[in-house]
């Protein structure tokens, strides 16, 4: 069963022929990733006991996380979305219509006809008389039109008067200039027609004079919330985008969420309508979209305090038998809970198959562009089973055409190499030059090239924090770093003048200082200040030559030099940033779960708990059931942003997360 789950994680099937040499074969042959390949190798946990190992993401619900947005609130799905209702006139006798209809004109006369500020009250007083002002207001009670005394022979002024009365009056009125310069000011007569100011038609008022279905008046950004289900944040906004026929820069978010689980986040549109929004809620699968609001100001990445996870591990055991799991599970919890975990990249970082993301970042550094393009499309021992085809006929033919017919879109580097390298010629050697390799490698979408180049950095920093903490543990030393006082956060802009930010957002703080022996002796600092370098131009690294000696040794096997950062191509040219070294997460809490069948949900997820409270039925997150022979372990917790829950669990559980690794076996539903 062992080699079977493997094979199901992979995406191989199972060949023809003897068992028993099928599982040799992928136990033995497969390469995979493992932590210590990415310097993850230290623990906090130093306690004479072996951890526990257990079964992660069996089932979608055992991976629920919920973002924190700024203000600390947990963000949930409290509806799922608008509810557009019945015609209301449906089914009404006529004169019960015509009732309705009076009613509504009623409403609507009581209605303010516009909405004039102090501000541009002020504004306009300062231009025309108060007695002119009070001529145009009762335009909106008698009709008709007026004209001003004064007169207004700068064109500047008119500019602005005609631009003033717009605003203040919400695009009502119209006016002209007199022969003489005097401002002639009627109502807006073409009401039925094409709005000449189209804030005024964007706002959906119902036959109860409801204004966007209860949200109020549209403002320029619409707020949601988005829940999903083993669904990558990025396709939820893609398809966002395409349903909605927006540009892909309308759909914005604070942070990505992993596809293997249960997720709740904010989305924002830019200029977006409700009613359109949420009827996608119609035709989507494992998508939900609710809690809209209209809101001032959009959404950018890192605009979050963190994330809340509630991780079910099941079927735990001892990795020592003869050990007590509870007296295990309670050392593992109160070492997290009190001391945190080292606050390593994730496996997630360096990708999901043989080769490393951070090899691909090795080769930009050096500016290796072919070597960069043939690593990205070799053949690999673990890889996507629909790109293997097209990787076998580039290994073998190296002709982008015919691999590119084979490699399917949704592989983005590789797809935009073998489109251009397509449309590039061959050299007299019948090969490409390096400008034909640079140029494909450029096709790569900005965010996927810059991904590999952080990805090495955040392999050497992982490096770096396995050295220190086996050189001084939790001790805080001389030489050490902490961020500077009163330092702003550090932006990292691009070639556009937009702000560069990460899937998750890092600490990219401006300046860090080593402690001195006086600051470790005022007992102010603790190793929860401690912060390393991610290697860049603009950092500095720790003044303990120990720790300096490893950014130099690890770079060096692969001819790179830590004080030597900058780039001819500006976005590989990395500036650098600060991480901290150790991180303790909050709300931290666990419960322990008797169950039977190996795939009975355990935790309810928000759509759950919403679809029984309409139903009448007042339930509880974790579902109780009756005593069973396995045990699960249902962690709660919350992490500020840049931090891996599997970092967490990894300290919690004392095993090794490697993707495939024997200790933590990742199933997927």
């Amino acid at each position: 069963m062992e080699s079977e789950s493997v094979l199901k994680r992979t995406g191989d099937s199972l060949d023809s022929g003897d068992s028993s040499k099928r599982m040799k074969t992928v136990s033995e042959e497969v390469k995979t990733l493992k932590e210590a390949d990415v310097a993850i190798t230290q623990f906090i946990n130093t306690a004479p006991n072996h951890g526990f190992i257990g079964l992660l993401k069996q089932r979608y619900s055992d991976f629920l996380v919920n973002e924190v947005d700024l203000s600390g609130n947990v963000v949930h799905l409290l509806d799922e979305g608008i509810d557009l209702g019945k015609a209301e006139l449906q089914g009404k006798s006529e004169e019960e219509i015509e009732q309705i209809k009076e009613q509504k004109k009623l409403e609507a006369d009581k209605e303010p006809k516009y909405e004039l500020t102090e501000e541009n009250r002020v504004n306009l007083l300062n231009l025309i008389t108060e007695q002119e002002l009070k001529n145009i207001e009762e335009l909106f009670s008698n009709g008709g039109n007026t004209e001003t005394e004064t007169k207004f022979p700068d064109k500047a002024t008119r500019t602005r008067l005609h631009q003033l009365l717009r605003t203040s009056f919400q695009g009502k009125l119209d006016t002209v200039t007199s022969p003489e310069n005097a401002f002639r000011i009627a109502l807006e007569k073409n009401s039925s027609g094409p709005k000449r100011y189209p804030q005024e038609s964007i706002n959906h008022v119902d036959e109860n004079g409801v204004i966007n279905y209860g949200l109020g008046p549209f403002k320029n950004y619409l707020h949601f919330t988005v829940y999903k289900e083993n669904r990558e944040t990025m396709e939820v906004a893609s398809t966002i985008a395409k349903f909605l026929r927006l540009p892909a820069k309308s759909i914005r978010f604070s942070g990505t969420k992993d596809r293997r689980g249960v997720t709740c986040q904010k989305f924002a549109i830019n200029k977006g309508k409700v009613v359109r929004v949420s009827q996608l809620n119609k035709g989507l699968k494992n998508v939900v979209f609710g809690g809209f609001s209209y809101e001032d100001n959009n959404l950018n990445l890192g605009d979050l305090k963190g994330n809340e996870f509630l991780i079910t591990i099941r079927d735990v055991k001892p990795i020592d038998e003869t050990q007590d799991l509870g007296q295990i599970i309670d050392s593992g919890f109160e070492t997290l809970k009190s001391k945190g975990f080292i606050n390593y990249y994730g496996m997630q970082r360096f990708g999901t198959f043989s080769t490393s993301t951070h090899t691909y970042g090795v080769k930009l550094l050096k500016g290796d562009w072919k070597g960069a393009a043939e690593l990205l499309l070799a053949e690999q021992d673990i890889s996507a089973p629909d790109s293997k085809e097209a990787r076998r006929i580039w290994a073998e033919t190296s002709n982008p055409s015919l691999a590119l017919k084979m490699m399917p879109s949704r592989f983005t580097a590789e797809h935009s190499i073998l489109k251009t390298l397509a449309s590039e010629k061959l050299n007299e050697d019948g090969e490409y030059g390096d400008q034909s390799y640079f140029k494909s490698i450029m096709a790569i979408p900005r965010n996927l090239r810059i991904m590999y180049v952080h990805a090495y950095q955040s392999y050497i920093w992982n490096h770096v924090a396995s050295k220190r903490m086996e050189l001084f543990g939790q001790n805080v030393v001389e030489g050490d770093l902490v961020i500077a006082e009163n330092e702003p956060v550090k932006t990292e802009v691009d070639e556009n003048g937009e702000v560069f930010k990460e899937d998750v957002a890092e600490n990219n703080f401006t300046r860090a200082r080593p402690l001195t022996k006086a600051d470790i002796d005022s007992g102010k600092y603790s190793i929860y200040d401690v912060v390393l370098p991610m290697p860049g131009f603009d950092i500095v690294y720790p003044t303990n030559k120990q720790l300096e000696q490893v950014y130099v040794e690890e770079m060096g096997k692969e001819g790179l030099d830590p004080f030597s950062m900058s780039r001819r191509v500006r976005e590989f040219s990395l500036s650098g940033s600060y991480r901290n070294l150790i991180c303790k997460p909050s709300n931290v809490e666990y419960k322990i779960v008797k169950y039977k069948e190996d795939a009975e949900p355990l935790v309810r997820t928000d759509l759950e708990l919403l679809r029984a409270k309409k139903n009448g039925d007042s339930l509880e997150r974790y579902i109780n059931h009756e005593e069973g022979d396995k045990t699960a372990i249902v962690l709660k917790m919350q992490l500020g942003v840049s931090s891996y829950a599997t970092m967490a669990l990894r300290e919690f559980m004392k095993a090794d997360t490697s993707r495939l690794g024997d200790t933590l076996n990742v199933k997927i539903q």
